[in-house]
């Protein structure tokens, strides 16, 4: 089984406490990565607010540069993937694939060569908007003005279908989110966010909008922020459950998948300390009776499509 978590923030994590990808603290590292498997992990470079707008660039190309040194320290171990093919190339050769996005469309600056130069360092997925507006559409957490997609967002959104990159819906708006769908002709990803009716947050998604992510062809990842899992602030793998079985009962097993978004939170749920406990998940899905098909596609099955067919 191929496990692909579609969104940590662990490169910019490791700059923030001067330690490494290999061995550290954070929730993800190489080494306990290696021991679960075959793993695919999408790396973030995650545009915090502080450096919005005049040195979002700068702040992604940081990132990108350490995420680049530290795939090179490491390169026994872990791999840059552009496309399945390198996917299927590292696993085979026994390392880590990663992949590289951008959390925050800002990083762009309203400029489309941006976007053809960040694809040529291997960015192959792109979160529009963080919690906030942006040049390319509102965020959630500016949702209230109604405001979705700018001039600027319709045209991006073109281009990443050309060059094949995964669009990314965590965080925009509900405008935004519905203006996308009607935009893009390619499936896209939701790489970190939950079901509301399960967990009122406003990051997360309404059934309209999950079933519309099937409709498209797109995937869901679950996010395991206990925030995001439950009202209380408190979570077990029995709230990540109810997320995925949600999300299955009206967008079918296709199109769910996860992205836990590790070393982008401040807790986890009280069984999942890290990567390390990741395959507790798939056992509860055992024990409840899912097949392995389904617990194959929510563990990664599901992304590695996505990939195949549009990268």
């Amino acid at each position: 089984m191929i496990i692909f978590d579609a969104h940590c923030d662990t490169i910019t994590k490791i700059m923030e406490i001067n330690s490494n990808l290999h061995t550290s603290n954070c929730h993800i590292d190489i080494a306990r990565m290696k021991k679960i498997g075959n793993f695919v992990q999408t790396f973030a470079a995650y545009i915090d607010p502080a450096y919005s707008q005049a040195y979002a660039m700068k702040r992604a190309m940081q990132i990108i540069d350490r995420f680049y040194n530290e795939i090179e320290i490491y390169k026994d171990d872990i791999m840059l993937c552009c496309n399945y093919k390198d996917i299927q190339k590292a696993i085979s050769d026994g390392k880590i694939a990663a992949m590289l996005s951008i959390e925050g469309g800002e990083a762009l600056q309203g400029d489309l060569g941006a976007l053809r130069n960040f694809y040529r360092l291997g960015v192959r997925s792109i979160c529009l908007t963080w919690n906030f507006r942006n040049e390319i559409a509102d965020g959630v957490k500016d949702g209230e003005t109604g405001g979705g997609l700018t001039p600027f967002g319709k045209k991006l959104i073109k281009e990443m279908n050309n060059l094949g990159m995964l669009v990314d819906l965590s965080h925009i708006s509900e405008k935004g989110f519905w203006d996308v769908i009607e935009t893009t002709d390619k499936p896209i990803i939701v790489s970190h966010s939950n079901a509301r009716v399960i967990c009122s947050h406003a990051r997360n998604l309404y059934n309209d909008q999950i079933t519309a992510v099937a409709k498209n062809g797109g995937v869901i990842g679950i996010n395991l922020y206990p925030d995001f899992l439950n009202d209380t602030g408190r979570a077990t793998i029995t709230d990540i459950i109810k997320h995925i079985e949600h999300i299955i009962s009206l967008a079918g097993a296709d199109h769910i998948g996860m992205g836990a978004d590790f070393d982008g939170i401040e807790k986890t749920p009280e069984d999942i300390n890290g990567v390390e406990a990741i395959n507790a998940i798939f056992e509860e899905l055992g024990k409840l009776n899912y097949s392995n098909e389904v617990i194959e596609k929510f563990a990664g099955g599901n992304f590695l499509r996505l990939v195949k067919d549009l990268l």
